[in-house]
This record gives structure tokens, C-alpha cells and sequence, in this order.
């Protein structure tokens, strides 16, 4: 795992909030941000999907955070910005606690795609 000198990324995590349409239903509103924290960006190994019968590059990163309780409430349906960059956006697939001793979070994330 990585030691806390090689955290030197910050990253804000962001959900949607959820709106009333004005019947009754709860609909996706705009994106709105948690909390920011220090973390390490790791690429992973990249591959091509191919989306209406052209290859699209896809850029898998991972994002390794320290555990908390806040960090916790973290889903896939959030996504993750660069809070140095905040152009690189980046949805999330997967979190796990690596070692399993509920020190750190690594989320495998996808930069570059558009957000669900």
C-alpha cells in the first residue's frame, strides 16, 4: 500500500442529487460535491472498447484513499474529480479494501468517458 508521502493527488467525489419532477417521481439532478481528500492516481492497464463499431480508447485509473467514515458512503453511481485537474473526471466501477484490514479504499475508475 502506499505510504503517506505518495499522496500527493487531491480528489473531490461528487453524487447526484435527487430531485421531485412535481409528480411524484425522483429524477437525476445536477452533480454536487462531497468532500475532497488526499489521494495517489495509479493508471492501470488500458484497453479499446468499441462503441458504435469504432475503438475508443479507455483510460483505467486507480485511486487509492485512506478509509474513513466518510468514504464509506462511496457507490459506483459517483464519480471523481482531479481537484488539481478539473478535467480529468472520472467515473467509478469498483471499490474494495485491498488487505482487508479497513485501512485504505482502491476505486477502479474510467477517466475520459462520459458520466452516468
Amino acid at each position: 500500500m502506499p505510504t503517506a508521502g505518495q499522496f500527493r493527488d487531491r480528489m473531490t467525489f461528487q453524487k447526484r442529487r435527487v430531485l421531485d419532477d412535481g409528480y411524484g417521481n425522483e429524477v437525476s439532478g445536477p452533480w454536487e460535491d462531497q468532500f475532497t481528500v488526499a489521494a495517489n492516481i495509479a493508471p492501470a492497464r488500458g484497453r479499446e472498447d468499441v462503441l458504435a463499431a469504432r475503438p475508443q480508447g479507455v483510460r483505467p485509473v486507480e485511486i487509492t484513499v485512506r478509509q474513513s467514515s466518510q468514504r464509506r458512503f462511496i457507490t459506483p453511481s459517483w464519480r471523481a474529480i482531479n481537484a488539481r485537474d478539473p478535467r480529468q473526471i472520472m467515473n467509478i466501477h469498483d471499490i474494495r479494501d485491498p488487505d482487508g484490514k479497513r485501512a485504505w479504499n482502491v476505486l477502479t475508475c474510467t477517466l475520459g468517458v462520459a458520466s452516468k
